[in-house]
């Protein structure tokens, strides 16, 4: 059968849609066992404090190219016509490296790294005059933060369990206090990662772009600057439930699961019997 015969059946006849395959981190067995271990321990500080989760604040660093690191497959424009909307790629664009971090209450950052190249001094450098002092007015707060190599530098390690021992989450060796272990590749269920990320990106990376790297940085600003406390509110729900599928559903990516929070980000796609914006996809 021809092709063209083949696309007027699945267009015309069966008013099908194409849509692209999702790709996702694979996962090992032993990834969704610690991912369950790990949401099975929150479960349990959460029923012994109430309160547990909302002291918990979650840090991550990104990346943001002047050029827009907008990737066509996975950004749709939704219109009863064609916008005919492009965004041109340039190759070796200047680029900021970002660090914030987030809670129930409020989102520190953004901090802007002066390095091209993030290596654990510098996160620590970070970490001491910046991050911690704002966070000491908040009792018994909880810092997390994730497996990458700087995260797991020696010294950041040995500054965590000084000031913060028993009080910290996140990639550790034998001889540290961390609260909990971080699962390895769970970006899931991490705010940073199914919100703030692509809540920044979805509103500063529409045509025109960002000029240069100081215009880029201000409009990284502006975008958290409009964070507001119902969003985060709403944000921890997500967060709640995500926590709560992943007891109940191990084997199942987290990050393509969600509840009734369609607000997030812009950029709807189709997938399936789902609508996808951002990262989260919301079943139909």
């Amino acid at each position: 059968m021809l092709k063209t015969t083949v696309w007027r059946v699945l267009h015309k006849h069966l008013v099908f849609k194409p849509y692209h395959i999702q790709r996702v981190q694979q996962l090992s067995d032993e990834d969704h066992r610690h991912q369950l271990d790990f949401c099975l321990q929150l479960q349990d500080l959460m029923s012994f404090d109430g309160h547990f989760l909302e002291k918990v604040q979650f840090s991550d660093k990104a990346t943001f190219h002047v050029s827009g690191a907008v990737k066509q497959r996975n950004v749709r424009i939704w219109g009863s016509e064609n916008p005919h909307a492009y965004v041109e790629h340039q190759r070796d664009s200047l680029k900021v490296n970002v660090f914030c971090a987030i809670s129930s209450q409020k989102v520190y950052g953004p901090f802007f790294s002066a390095e091209e190249t993030v290596i654990g001094m510098t996160y620590l450098d970070m970490l001491q005059p910046w991050l911690l002092p704002q966070l000491q007015n908040i009792l018994t707060f909880i810092f997390q933060q994730n497996g990458i190599p700087i995260h797991f530098h020696c010294e950041v390690r040995q500054y965590l369990n000084t000031v913060l021992p028993g009080r910290w989450i996140g990639h550790a060796s034998g001889n540290d206090q961390p609260l909990m272990l971080w699962p390895p590749r769970s970006p899931g269920i991490t705010p940073c990662d199914f919100f703030l990320w692509g809540y920044i990106k979805d509103r500063i990376f529409i045509p025109p772009l960002p000029r240069d790297v100081t215009n880029l940085r201000a409009w990284i600003i502006a975008a958290v600057k409009n964070i507001d406390a119902p969003m985060l509110t709403r944000v921890w729900q997500e967060l709640e439930y995500l926590i709560d599928v992943c007891h109940v559903t191990p084997m199942v990516h987290t990050s393509n699961i969600s509840s009734s929070q369609k607000n997030f980000f812009s950029f709807p796609v189709a997938v399936n019997n789902s609508i996808k914006v951002g990262s989260l996809v919301f079943f139909l």
